[in-house]
């Protein structure tokens, strides 16, 4: 069933209000993806009445807007329970303030805690008992790795929560992240979608990964794995992540593989990705094309170091402002995907080794990259930001970058390069008066990228 007919949103003139009408794109994109707009079409029927119940199991950022859609497009008459988790401050305040039937409970994210492990605990304990009339909806968004953690058996949850901090550091690619993330738990990588047999299993999933593949969306809980063991011991020595004795032990023995495709334990079960980068970054594509300006997607799977990302980027406005090509302007570029950051030791290169780390996430340090190549291109104007709210761990969802940026950081004394150098994009835009703070947004297809060229 199509999703209903949405007009696009009513931006201010891009030559006048640059910053407004980035904003604008930004927005038509998250509004894209709210679970409440996406969510009904995909909804299965509740079981017969006497004959089965309706249990629902969640986690990720968009969970607790998940959560919510749900409560409010299930037949009140239809009895419905469950518990989801997702990270701390993500709970749609209507909801908090009036909880429905679908328990929501915080954790932290990107690095585990005890409510997260608790939760996840939880969350398995619920799938006890269940039958072959019962439905489990499943409502699965990014932020799940870190939200359901349970660690393996043999593993500690000290152990987990350090090799997840180490792969956050790394620079490795989401799905590789995931595939060692999946092979560590007794939850992910589908031992979650396992435990519900013989129950029916309806996932619903937002996407935030590149290329949108359920089993590396939080790390596949409720869908069958094809990595192995073997390939998470290769993640792990191409980026030097140091592994606790026991991970070492379920690993090289295949005591920690996770379920395959062609398990019988999944037959019925179905997938429905429910919004997706792709969706988001037409809608903003449309909303600019209202606006009289025409709008270009390169594509919704880049990934790489952001700041290299950044440079390519600014390369391709640099072509387009100066020649033409490869899209006449005025234009806006568009894209998404998941780009990393390998964060280096604190100070930096060349720094003192007092030096506090730096702060900032991908969006931030991909517009620190972009800045520095563009050099005060004039007419380039750049946002970045992640579509949950917030970049990284920070108070932002990313910033903005002008064809003024450098010039107004060297009047402040701030030189782009040094703050690239020890990852701090954060203290850079910050007194610039330059990023952007939504709050969380409550739904997660993770990094927007635009660029407009007047």
């Amino acid at each position: 069933m199509p999703l209903p007919p949405t007009l696009p949103p009513t931006l201010p003139s891009p030559q006048q209000d640059p910053r407004g009408f980035l904003r604008g794109l930004y927005d038509a994109a998250v509004q894209r993806a709210l679970p409440a707009l996406t969510m009904a079409p995909h909804l299965p029927a509740p079981p017969e009445p006497g004959r089965g119940r309706t249990l629902v199991l969640g986690a990720g950022k968009a969970g607790g807007a998940m959560a919510a859609a749900l409560d409010a497009l299930w037949p009140r008459d239809a009895p419905l329970s469950g518990l989801v988790v997702t990270r701390y401050h993500h709970v749609p305040p209507a909801y908090k303030a009036r909880p429905g039937r679908i328990e929501v409970v915080e954790a932290a994210h990107p690095v585990p805690d005890e409510a997260g492990r608790q939760a996840a605990a939880r969350i398995a304990a619920l799938t006890r008992g269940l039958t072959a009339d019962d439905l489990v909806l499943c409502l699965i968004s990014g932020g799940g790795s870190a939200l359901l953690a349970m660690p393996a058996a043999g593993l500690s949850f000290a152990d987990k929560q350090a090799v997840n901090q180490a792969l956050l550091k790394s620079g490795a690619a989401i799905d590789e992240m995931n595939c060692v993330r999946k092979h560590l738990s007794a939850i992910k990588g589908g031992r979650l979608g396992a435990l519900c047999a013989p129950a029916r299993v309806v996932t619903l999933l937002i996407s935030d990964v590149p290329g949108d593949a359920p089993e590396v969306i939080a790390s596949g809980p409720t869908v069958p794995d094809a990595s192995t063991c073997a390939d998470a011991l290769a993640i792990c020595r191409r980026y030097g992540i140091a592994l606790p004795p026991a991970a070492l032990a379920g690993l090289h023995s295949g005591a920690f593989e996770t379920p395959k495709p062609g398990d019988p334990a999944f037959a019925g079960h179905t997938v429905h990705l429910i919004a997706t980068p792709q969706q988001s970054l037409e809608a903003a594509a449309a909303a600019a094309r209202a606006a009289g300006v025409q709008a270009h997607i390169l594509s919704d799977e880049i990934e790489g170091e952001s700041r290299e990302v950044g440079k390519v980027h600014a390369a391709l406005a640099r072509a387009v402002a100066r020649r033409g090509q490869p899209f006449a302007r005025p234009c806006v570029i568009l894209s998404g995907g998941e780009t990393t950051v390998t964060v280096k030791s604190p100070g930096g290169r060349g720094a003192s080794s007092a030096a506090a780390p730096g702060r900032g996430g991908r969006a931030s340090e991909f517009l620190l990259g972009c800045a520095i190549a563009l050099n005060g291109e004039p007419g380039v104007h750049v946002l970045a930001a992640d579509t949950d709210g917030i970049d990284g761990i920070e108070d932002n969802a990313g910033a903005l970058v002008t064809p003024g940026t450098l010039l107004r950081a060297q009047a402040l004394g701030l030189k782009a390069s040094d703050f690239l150098d020890r990852n701090d994009a954060y203290n850079f835009f910050k007194p610039l008066g330059d990023l952007v703070v939504t709050g969380p947004t409550f739904t997660n297809v993770n990094d927007f990228r635009a660029m407009l060229v007047l």
